[in-house]
């Protein structure tokens, strides 16, 4: 059993030394110090490395279309587009893995949207639910005086999809649909003076 205080005994405090509070000062001192050291070892780096802006990647479609049509059989989409929208890549796919040759193409609006492009001569119905990552049929948009399948993925990516002169092309981004409409506008074009 613990005793008691009886209640006319004093309560004694304890009282540090002084060099007691100079060792527990010390300790104090010592984590902020510590502290300041390790703030200073992380921030330097970030302080001496300003953010920089993305570059911007323009290839040449034209060129790279050139150079993919003797292999696609056919002249790949190349469409003018306005001022300010550039392309990150360009490619012709041979189908090796998919079984269906494609042309693609990446590209940025002026507002960093970002629309790919997806064309072939030789889609089916697997194909185009691959590559637009098995969505869902929610409508049709009419644009360039073409009717686009409207698809709805389940990331929020939109796919536009047409078959025009014996080609299928896909549109795919998670901008807005107007801004996609824009490219849209620009493949037709394009179809119809390779076409013309």
């Amino acid at each position: 059993m613990s005793e008691q205080p009886q209640p006319d005994e004093p309560v004694v405090t304890p009282t540090l030394t002084a060099k007691q509070a100079k060792r527990a000062n010390a300790t104090v001192v010592g984590m902020l110090i510590a502290t300041g050291i390790t703030l200073a070892i992380v921030l330097l780096p970030v302080l001496l490395n300003p953010y920089e802006k993305p570059q911007v990647r323009d290839v040449d479609v034209q060129a790279i279309a050139s150079e993919a049509a003797p292999d696609a059989g056919y002249d790949p989409l190349a469409p003018d587009l306005p001022e300010g929208w550039t392309s990150n890549y360009a490619r012709w796919d041979s189908g090796i893995n998919s079984g269906v040759p494609t042309w693609e193409v990446g590209y940025l609006t002026p507002d960093w949207d970002f629309i790919r492009l997806t064309e072939t001569a030789s889609a089916n119905p697997t194909w185009i639910s691959q590559t637009t990552d098995d969505s869902v049929v929610s409508g049709e948009r009419t644009t360039g005086g073409t009717t686009w399948q409207l698809r709805d993925g389940a990331d929020g990516e939109a796919h536009l999809v047409a078959e025009v002169n014996g080609m299928t092309v896909i549109l795919s981004s998670e901008a807005d649909l107007a801004t996609v409409d824009v490219l849209a506008e620009a493949v037709l074009q394009d179809l119809a003076a390779s076409n013309g």
